[in-house]
């Protein structure tokens, strides 16, 4: 048993070796038989005859044509010889004569019929019916008067129709194509033939009638089929295709199928059965030099046969369709159809894009070790590090956006642009407006507005965000799309939809709201003059990123790939690099020079006091009070009261003592007119009276 196994095992593998070699000689035979045909009907439709119509009358094909297109045909034929075979074939000479002229010959497929009679034992022709049908205007059908060689091996050799059957049993002739399976016919079809007495393609459908016994007459009855009107079609067989076409030729032509595809000419004239009746024309993304990319499919005929007998390169290299240049669906030359990518020039704007980025996350560390001085304690570390945190989402934009555009990096640049816009402008605009809702209080009631309480309000904003641009990579994934540039070349570029539209209008409301509130705080006083530096940066966000829309669509609605990296880079650096040269520049300069640690001078001069800077008047801070700060102000508090006091009773004694004389050189003469400052005024008052007018 163990022994059985690897001799079953073994043995199947060599029936299959065998089973796939004689498929393979099959389709060789068959290819090497479709040549030759080919070849035969070149020479017919050329009337380069040669030994055909000279040494022989018919030339078979050997390549199979589907006969159940004369089913009705071979009926007939099989009805004559029953009849023929029970009625008798030697008894009964009328009928034979009757049968090839009324039943059969009739048929408008039949151009031909014979009934022949000869003898079993000597082989001998007895008798042969031939009628031949004729055009309507002859009036019909005629008999041959012509008779026809001695029955024997050259009857056979010169007559397609007949074969000996004591030759070829069961008349299984080569000149005889099998018949269809699971159908069972009395005789046999003969191969498509040019027939020369007839000038016209034929197939000969034959039936052989047996003798009564071993001595006798045996009959022999055919019939001829004009196909002439048949057509051989080279090319690959079509879903619907014409009745006429013989299905063996399909797929037999010469174009090359890589580049080139095969579309069936029909000739105009009656005679169809030519070779190279159709063209071979370049597919899409490929072209020729040659003929505009259409061949005439006779010349690639013979242009393949010199290749195969000559070694000539003429069908390689004329009938040969040249790939299109990268990108192009359609050609017509070498013409490039993608766009160039100088990788040069973008290599070194995303090189100068990262640097700044990580030059962010440098501040954001910078800061954090110097956030006990004054010049960022007074701004709110912690939304000054959100907002470098945007800045630097911002600038990953153009990594994004750097390689040729796809799903990926579609998905990439939406979220770096818009979360990282966002991040950045709600916290600067978060600073701004706590700004505003304090400069706007008119009491003297703090408003306590703490950088929790804001960071409560910013994110919302962010979550809104963060919701949308999932929604929108998951629902309807942002993808690449073909565009062309002003010169029609291709490049890829992200998809713009509703989803973007809808974002975009969101976002100019929002900066519409960030300028309103910019706006309300112009004259408020701040610190380090934090407040009108952030609102320049919302001003600039806002007028680069709408200058920037209206350069991609109205300046270069058709620019290149590289021209809108160029743009994307510039609006990057506009609109995110002056941010932070705007609102960390000061700052990082006044830490360089040692002053990070003082306060603004400048401000404190006119009135603005610790607690009256970017994070809210009257702000409660959220660590531990200072109490030498608190000193310090409560110091400034008193000196401004006493100035005040002292004001006061010099201006009540002049006013109530008028003989009292102004001083020449004091404070109400009136040849100096000095100015006098008032602590409760931030501007100087012009005293150009003396007090005795007041």
């Amino acid at each position: 048993m163990e022994l059985e196994f690897p001799a079953r095992k073994l043995l199947v593998r060599l029936v299959y070796t065998c089973h796939i070699m004689c498929l393979v000689t099959s389709q060789l035979t068959k290819k090497e038989d479709i040549e030759k045909s080919l070849q035969i009907i070149h020479d017919v439709a050329t009337s380069n005859l040669g030994e055909l119509c000279v040494t022989t009358q018919f030339s078979p094909l050997y390549v199979p044509l589907d006969t159940t297109k004369f089913e009705a045909t071979r009926q007939k034929a099989d009805l004559a010889a029953t009849l023929l075979l029970d009625l008798g074939i030697s008894h009964h000479n009328d009928l034979q004569d009757v049968i090839p002229k009324d039943l059969i010959v009739s048929d408008i497929n039949i151009i031909s019929a014979r009934v022949l009679a000869i003898n079993s034992s000597t082989r001998e022709l007895r008798n042969c019916i031939w009628w031949q049908r004729q055009g309507l205007e002859m009036g019909g059908p005629t008999k041959l008067k012509e008779g026809i060689p001695e029955i024997g091996q050259k009857l056979s050799s010169d007559y397609p129709w007949y074969a000996d059957a004591d030759s070829t049993p069961s008349l299984r002739s080569p000149k005889f194509i099998s018949s269809p399976p699971d159908i069972s016919y009395r005789g046999w079809w003969t191969f498509p033939y040019y027939s020369c007495s007839a000038r016209k393609w034929l197939m000969s459908y034959s039936v052989s009638i047996p003798p009564p016994g071993r001595h006798g007459l045996k009959g022999f009855l055919s019939l001829d089929v004009d196909i002439s009107k048949f057509e051989v079609n080279q090319c690959e067989m079509k879903l619907i295709s014409t009745p006429t076409e013989i299905e063996a030729f399909h797929g037999s032509h010469k174009c090359h199928n890589k580049t080139s595809k095969c579309y069936y000419k029909p000739t105009k004239t009656y005679m169809s059965w030519t070779r190279g009746s159709y063209q071979c024309v370049c597919r899409d993304g490929y072209y020729s030099p040659h003929h505009n990319g259409i061949f005439n499919g006779t010349l690639v005929e013979v242009a393949f046969n010199a290749m195969k007998e000559n070694s000539s390169p003429f069908w390689g290299d004329i009938f040969h369709c040249l790939q299109c240049a990268p990108g192009c669906e359609t050609c017509i030359g070498p013409q490039p159809c993608l766009a160039t990518y100088h990788w040069a020039f973008r290599v070194t704007l995303l090189i100068f894009s990262v640097t700044c980025a990580i030059c962010t996350v440098i501040l954001i560390i910078y800061m954090f070790r110097h956030r006990k001085l004054k010049v960022f304690k007074v701004a709110s570390p912690i939304f000054l590090a959100i907002t470098l945190l945007g800045c630097a989402t911002m600038y990953l934009e153009m990594a994004a956006i750097f390689p040729v555009l796809d799903m990926y990096s579609c998905i990439a640049t939406k979220w770096s642009r818009h979360l990282g816009f966002c991040i950045t402008y709600t916290a600067l605009l978060m600073k701004t407006w706590r700004v505003s809702l304090t400069y706007r209080v008119k009491s003297a009631h703090k408003v306590k507005l703490t950088d929790k309480q804001l960071l409560q309000w910013m994110v919302p904003i962010l979550l809104v965000m963060l919701i949308y641009l999932s929604t929108w990579t998951l629902s309807a994934t942002p993808a690449a799309e073909v565009i062309t540039d002003s010169v029609g070349l291709k490049f890829n570029q992200c998809t713009y939809n509703w989803w973007d539209h809808s974002l975009a209008i969101g976002e100019v409301l929002f900066l519409a709201w960030g300028i309103r509130v910019c706006y309300n705080v112009r004259n408020a006083e701040s610190l380090y003059n934090e407040a009108r530096l952030i609102s320049y940066a919302i001003y600039n966000i806002a007028v680069v990123n709408i200058a920037m829309v209206a350069f991609h669509l109205l300046i270069f609605p058709k620019a290149g790939p590289d021209i809108k990296y160029l743009l994307g880079f510039i609006r990057t650096q506009l609109s995110t690099s002056v941010t932070i040269g705007l609102v960390f520049g000061p700052k990082v300069v006044r830490v360089l020079r040692g002053q990070g640690d003082q306060w603004d001078n400048r401000a404190r001069s006119r009135g603005v006091t610790a607690s009256f800077s970017l994070n809210g008047i009257g702000l409660v801070s959220e660590e531990a009070p200072d109490l030498y700060q608190e000193n310090e102000e409560l110091k400034e508090e008193i000196q401004k009261l006493a100035a005040q006091i002292e004001f006061m009773k010099i201006v009540h004694m002049e006013t109530n003592n008028r003989h009292v004389k102004p001083k020449i050189g004091g404070y109400f003469s009136n040849l100096n007119a000095p100015v006098i400052h008032s602590p409760l005024s931030k501007q100087g008052c012009l005293l150009s009276k003396p007090p005795e007018e007041l």
